[in-house]
């Protein structure tokens, strides 16, 4: 599969600090805007069936999973705290003009 840049929001869809789940071919991605840059995972937590666009942003740079309040890194995808193990997928993100795009 040929990894492709998509248009998935724009920048007034996803404020500071908040995160904004996308339903893509590929299944879901979140994206998260922190100190104005952009980051995208996969939505669903590698731990158990949940979305991280219904966690929290906490310390900074991780999400917390709303469902057993696991971690990871937003920036790298890497488990920031039990009972999360398995690292997240993170996507490239670019933002030209007022639309933001991941590369999937």
């Amino acid at each position: 599969m040929t990894e492709q840049w998509r248009q998935v929001a724009t920048l007034n869809e996803i404020g500071e600090g908040e995160t904004l789940r996308v339903e893509v071919e590929e299944g879901a991605i979140c994206l998260y805007r922190i100190e104005g840059a952009f980051y995208a995972t996969d939505d669903m937590c590698t731990h158990g069936q949940a979305s991280l666009a219904d966690g929290l942003i906490i310390d900074g740079a991780l999400i917390e999973c709303p469902l057993h309040e696991g971690a990871f890194d937003i920036r790298t995808g890497a488990p920031a705290r039990a009972p999360c193990k398995n690292a997240l997928t993170c996507h490239r993100v670019r933002v030209e003009d007022e639309a933001v795009f991941v590369e999937l």
